[in-house]
This record gives C-alpha cells, structure tokens and sequence, in this order.
C-alpha cells in the first residue's frame, strides 16, 4: 500500500484567505481566537510582513497594522472544509479517510498506473489542493500514520526503496529495501508529534524515551505494563506490522459547497474567483461519481443587518446547461457569464454553490499518444443561455409528429416524455425528406401571390394527413417550390374540404 497525506498547515486561515483574489492577498488579514484576550492563530503574508505572529496578542497585532482584517476562528469551517477536501480527493481514489483536525489520508497505490505514475499523481495532488485555495504539504509512506508524520515533520519527500519516477520492486528483496528505508525514517520522529496517549507520551519522555526508535527498541511487555498496550498497538501500526483500520470518507450524495469571504465583497469579479474555489471543489466530487451537472444554483448572502432592512438576506442564481458536464473550464466559463448579469442589491460575505440536478457522465477514453489530452470547449448553447437567460435561448429536438408545426419540442418537454413513448414513431417517420429550416408561426396564403407571377414547382407532392384524433386534422399535399424571386420554399395545398378547393399556402423556407 501507498499512502498519501495531504496536510493542511494553516487551515484555519485558508477556510477565509482562500477566497481572497491575488491582489488583495497581500492586504494584512488574520486569525484570531476571540475571547476577552484574543491571540492570532494565523497570519497571511501581508500580516507577516508587518510583523505579526501566531500567538501574539490582538491588541498587539493593531498597533502594528492598523489596517488588519480580522476573522474568529471558526472551527465548523474548518471541519467542512477538510471534509471538501476528501470529496475532491475522491476523484484519485475510493480510499480516502479524514485525519483530524488538519489532514486527509489517500491510499493511492491502486491509482499509480491510472494517473501515469507517482510523480504525475503527487503533482495532481499537491496542485489540485493549492487550486483549492489551500496551503498544502504532501507526504508519502506505506502506511497512514507513517505518511500523516511524515507531514507533521515536513518530511515530504522519504525514501521507499525506489525512485519516484519508477515503480516499486515486487520481489522479496525489494520490499526488504522499502520497508527498511521506511523504518529508517520513521525512528528518529518525536512521539510528541504522534497521535499516542499523551500520558504515555510524557512518561516515556520523563525516561529520555522521545522518539519512535527509542520507544520500539525497549522491550515489549515492560512498555506495555508501564505505558499500557494501547502505545504498542499504535507503534506497530504505524510501521505497518499490524493493520489500521480506519474510518473511510464517504462522500456527500449532494454537492453543496460553501466559502466564507474575509470581508463583503460588491465586487462581481471577486465573488468569481471565490466561486472558481467551489467550482473546483464541485468538479472533484463530480469526477467521483461518475456524474455530470445540470443544473446549479448560487445563493450569495448579503449582511445580515442589511437583510434585515432590505428583506434581502440572499441574491439566488440558478442556471442549466445544455448537456451534463463536469469539466472545471467548462462550468467557470458559463458562472462568469452567469454572474456578469448579476446585479446585486447589497455586498456579499458568503457564497454557496450547490448541484440541482445531475445525470450520469461516463469518461472519456484515453488516448496512445502522449500529450493526446481534449480541451474542454463550452458549447455556444451554455454560453448563451448564461448571458443572455435560460428564457432567451431555447433548445429543440424532433418529436415523433407528422404535422410539421408539431414536430418539434423543448429538451425539457423531450425528457419529460415517459421513456420510450415517441421512439416507436421517430424510427418510422421519414425524417429523410428535405425540410426546411425555418417554419413560419402560422401558414400564410398564396392566392394573391400565384395571381401576380407563377411559381416554379420542383419536387412533390408530399402527402401529409394526420391529427385526426385531437380536432385539428390536416390533409396537405407539400411541395418544393421557387418563388419568382429564386427562394427556395416549403408550400402545400390544403385538402381537409375536399379534392378541388386546393387552397395554397407558404409554410416554410429553405436556407
């Protein structure tokens, strides 16, 4: 096995700074505990630059930066937060499990071949977590306390017993070497940074025993009866000589992802960078599950006292696309268009992207040669239905009619068909006789028109007489016809009298 565990060092900043734009994260924001003596708990670079550390008083921290932007730590965005993280992570490997309060555990030996190795693999891994707008360390180990220590150190790069860019050995020999080198760097780590019982931890410690190789070297049933079995069953599974069995990260049925901005923002461009953050998110737990988005829905939520003059407390923004999608640049591409309508009644401190509807999407199959990779294109559809609104632009398909005023539905008629229905007739309709592309609302007679210049005719006549059953009947004979004009048109001649009335009227033409 191969684990990989993705360590989130200063979380309880990102959960607020990841939704900050890159030309205000150099503006002074922190974290604080809040309280009667709030302390910092973490500092942006901005912060730091002014000399602002954690632990260091609130008061202390405004006489150097004024201008501070202070949040209170919020541990329930954090919890969600990580949580975001494992559904993203959930694209790369079912085995992902929660590590709290800071760190998320992927087994991703089964993955290596799937994702062109462990390089390719780690990189995806470590670049998705800081696309998520977090600061990440990335460490590797056999085992999941090992890899999660690992972390905890700073160890990000530790030697299996093969090279990252090669697979490991199968043979007895070479997991000798892996688990060997392994041993050989989990030792010198302080029992201090692991997850053991601090009691024993502290007894050990007032002995001189403070790292993992001091305490593995003393003899098991004197540990136990001084420390208790529950160190020794930690030490041998984080050396793999016993199995860890550990909770796995189920993820949510319902994608609903929220971001916490630093201070109100009436800035449209903003509040899409912020969004690009849970679209990200969304696009992980999409790739999970095999699906799709069709239809999305923001809710962008005004200041509270605002809401509470206005009536306003959340601006909604709900729209679908044309066909399901999961790709990050395609489902970006139509929110921004989507939000550059948007016209917001007061500023925004949080924003909430959730998934309406979803339908199955099935992956794309890759190709022989490398760099053979497909570039997402937004179909024009999506695009103009998000800047122009959904009632806008429609989008139409055959329906099994043979009048061809009725031909026609809206996509959302189509699938709101019971399954099957229309099939039957689609398949022995003749849709290979030429049609035009565009109909008139309602036919218009010709009598007038044929008494002036004659009209040439081409093809038919085309017998169409249907309807019968629903009261409006039709009896037409259809025919391609020129105008005196050189247009090609769509005309017929109406039956439903009788034989010899023979009424003409335009119906459509061809482009």
């Amino acid at each position: 096995m191969l684990w990989a565990c993705l360590l989130l060092p200063s979380l309880a900043l990102d959960v607020f700074a990841r939704a900050l734009p890159p030309a205000d994260a150099a503006k002074p924001f922190a974290i604080a505990t809040g309280g009667r003596t709030p302390r910092i708990v973490g500092a942006n670079v901005g912060a730091q630059a002014a000399g602002i550390r954690p632990g260091q008083l609130v008061s202390a921290s405004l006489a150097l930066a004024p201008d501070l932007v202070l949040r209170d730590r919020n541990p329930d965005a954090e919890a969600a937060a990580l949580a975001a993280v494992a559904t993203w992570a959930t694209q790369f490997t079912p085995a992902v499990t929660l590590a709290p309060p800071d760190a998320v555990l992927v087994e991703i030996g089964g993955s290596l071949r799937l994702f062109g190795g462990l390089p390719k693999l780690a990189a995806q891994l470590s670049a998705g977590a800081r696309n998520l707008g977090y600061d990440v360390r990335l460490a590797l180990a056999p085992t999941s306390i090992g890899a999660l220590l690992f972390a905890r150190v700073g160890a990000t790069t530790v030697r299996l017993g093969f090279s990252p860019g090669t697979s490991a050995s199968k043979s007895a020999v070479g997991k000798f070497e892996a688990d060997r080198d392994f041993l050989e760097a989990l030792a010198p780590l302080p029992l201090a940074l692991t997850d053991a019982d601090p009691a024993a931890v502290a007894i050990l410690a007032a002995a001189g025993i403070t790292t993992i190789g001091q305490a593995c070297a003393l003899p098991r049933a004197s540990l136990a009866r001084r420390v208790g079995a529950d160190l020794i069953t930690f030490l041998d599974r984080a050396r793999g000589l016993a199995a860890d069995p550990r909770p796995p990260f189920v993820p949510p049925p319902r994608y609903a992802g929220k971001i916490e901005l630093p201070v109100p923002v009436e800035n449209i461009e903003a509040l899409a960078f912020a969004v690009n953050r849970l679209v990200y998110e969304l696009s992980g737990w999409l790739t999970g599950r095999g699906l799709g988005a069709v239809e999305l829905a923001l809710a962008l939520a005004h200041e509270r006292y605002v809401g509470a003059k206005t009536g306003v407390f959340a601006t909604p923004v709900r729209f679908a696309l044309a066909a399901p999608a999961r790709d990050h640049a395609h489902l970006i591409a139509v929110l921004r268009e989507r939000l550059a309508r948007v016209a917001l009644p007061a500023p925004v401190e949080s924003i909430t992207l959730t998934t309406l509807t979803t339908a199955p999407l099935a992956g794309r199959n890759l190709g022989l040669l490398p760099g053979d990779e497909v570039v997402a294109a937004v179909p024009l559809i999506d695009r103009l239905r998000a800047r122009l609104g959904e009632d806008a632009v429609r989008l139409v398909a055959p329906y099994a009619e043979y009048r061809p005023e009725r031909a026609w539905r809206e996509s959302g008629e189509i699938q709101a068909d019971p399954a099957g229905k229309n099939r039957g007739a689609l398949e022995t309709s003749n849709l290979a006789l030429p049609r035009p592309v565009w109909l008139l609302a309602e036919p218009e007679p010709l009598g007038h028109l044929l008494e002036a210049q004659p009209w040439v005719l081409r093809d038919g006549p085309e017998r169409i007489e249907s309807g019968w059953w629903d009261g409006t009947d039709v009896r037409r004979d259809y025919f391609i016809a020129e105008n005196p004009r050189g247009e090609t048109v769509w005309i017929y001649r109406d039956h439903r009298y009788g034989i010899d009335d023979g009424e003409w009227f335009l119906h459509g033409v061809f482009a």
